[in-house]
């Protein structure tokens, strides 16, 4: 290596130390045939950095060797390293003069063993299908009608072209919302798992189309993440997968709520032709038309029975209540106290007139003038007292009759109020109100007025 870092050295000359960019500089030099070469071994220690590079080891289980994949690196490989998985790494080895450090550079990553990948799939699938991600009772309802749909794919490519001229095509005036992600490499299951998360934070859309144009079992990788597979699962949208087609179902569409294979087939999935909802807006309301149409000719008819009855009934009614009017006029007039007084007189009247004539057929059987006379004194002396007293006790009742009855109790002072709306009789403050209109019937004469107070 001495002849290649400077000079040959004479024995005479003192040697020259060389600085450390020149010995980092050589061995870069040294190391420069190592630029394009496959490594095979076992990720472990992977970590990301700051930048969105990647730093960890690869090993065989003798030797272990740094490597470092770059941002820009890391997002064109088919999937991202995990601890303990086998790959074979393309790159080259450099010296990285700051740090002192030979590091593996990265540029490309493939997969050593599709079967152990594979394996590692169905063990995920294994724990999600315990877990119950699988079930159908677990999937959210996709809705009937949208206000917009969420569209999670590749900003480029036929893909977003075909979702959204098939949702436009099916409702023109449909809101789309696209959250662009990277559907490939590395990055991907992040980048999907960022923008689920973003959608259903912003609540921008009703439903969430995944949709990428399919590819091999290398390219899908993402879409069988765990990370992918939870993302959906914490979705409080419903979401559709469209992947393409692929031989295999991918555990995002297992996790999905619904599964379509083209993006053509995902935009008719979760839009409906608004051309036919109008045509069945139509039609039912032609049949409600003709329904409510029918309803009313029913109603009338049957209205037109009612008053057919109502007006045979009628008549009959109102003298039903005449009758029961009349009746009752009857015996309010049986029950005056007036009545019961005339009634009382006649009844006196005939008594007398009772005693007159036994009286006189009594004069007219004696043969004794003179007792007959005194007989006769006695009998009116009689008759007189008992005419008086009964005269008296008939007047006394009937004025104890007049001053009981209601026009006596009005004539002394007293009112009877009555509500103005209903008619009847106010007994208690309680019975109205404040501002309630009122009959008030005096001795002689009514009067109408308005509650101010009630003092209970």
């Amino acid at each position: 290596m001495a002849s290649k870092l400077g000079p040959v050295l004479k024995p005479d000359e003192a040697p020259r130390p060389y600085t450390v960019t020149e010995v980092a500089n050589e061995i870069r030099r040294q190391l420069r045939p190592l630029t394009a070469l496959l490594v095979k071994g076992e990720v472990s220690g992977m970590k990301r950095g700051a930048t969105g590079h990647y730093n960890f080891s690869i090993g065989d289980g003798y030797s272990k060797l740094e490597a470092v994949l770059w941002a820009d690196a890391s997002a064109r490989v088919t999937t991202l390293p995990e601890d303990g998985q086998v790959f074979i790494f393309r790159g080259k080895v450099d010296f990285f003069a700051k740090n002192g450090r030979v590091s593996f550079v990265v540029d490309q990553v493939e997969f050593d063993d599709v079967g152990k990948l594979r394996a590692r799939l169905e063990e995920l699938k294994r724990r999600l299908e315990l877990e119950g991600a699988f079930d159908p009772k677990r999937k959210r309802h996709i809705p009937f009608l949208p206000t917009s749909v969420a569209l999670l794919t590749s900003p480029t490519g036929a893909v977003i072209n075909d979702l959204q001229e098939t949702i436009w095509d099916r409702y023109p005036n449909m809101g789309i919302v696209v959250y662009p992600v990277q559907v490939q490499g590395g990055g991907a299951p992040m980048s999907v798992a960022r923008a689920l998360r973003r959608c259903n934070a912003e609540k921008l859309a009703d439903v969430i189309v995944l949709a990428r144009g399919g590819g091999s079992f290398e390219e899908m990788y993402a879409f069988n993440t765990e990370l992918v597979a939870r993302a959906i699962l914490d979705s409080r949208l419903p979401v559709v997968t469209a992947l393409g087609h692929t031989s295999d179902r991918t555990i995002a569409d297992l996790v999905g709520d619904a599964e379509c294979r083209t993006p053509t087939e995902a935009g008719a999935r979760v839009v409906p032709k608004k051309a036919d909802l109008l045509l069945q807006l139509r039609e039912r309301r032609r049949r409600l038309d003709r329904e409510i149409g029918q309803r009313i000719a029913r109603d009338a008819e049957r209205l037109a029975t009612k008053r057919q009855r109502l007006v045979q009934l009628v008549p009959a009614l109102i003298r039903s209540r005449a009758e029961r009017l009349t009746r009752a006029a009857s015996e309010l007039g049986r029950l005056s106290p007036i009545a019961q007084v005339t009634r009382r007189e006649e009844g006196v009247r005939e008594r007398r007139r009772r005693l007159e004539s036994a009286a006189s057929t009594q004069l007219a059987r004696s043969t004794n003038a003179l007792a007959a006379r005194r007989a006769e004194q006695r009998l009116e002396r009689a008759l007189a007292e008992r005419f008086s007293g009964a005269t008296r006790a008939l007047s006394h009742r009937r004025e104890r009759l007049i001053a009981l009855s209601p026009d006596g109790v009005l004539a002394r002072g007293y009112s009877i109020t009555q509500d103005a709306e209903s008619g009847a009789v106010i007994r208690s403050a309680s019975a109205t109100s404040a501002s309630r209109r009122v009959r008030i019937r005096l001795g002689q004469g009514r009067l109408g007025a308005r509650v101010e107070e009630v003092e209970p």
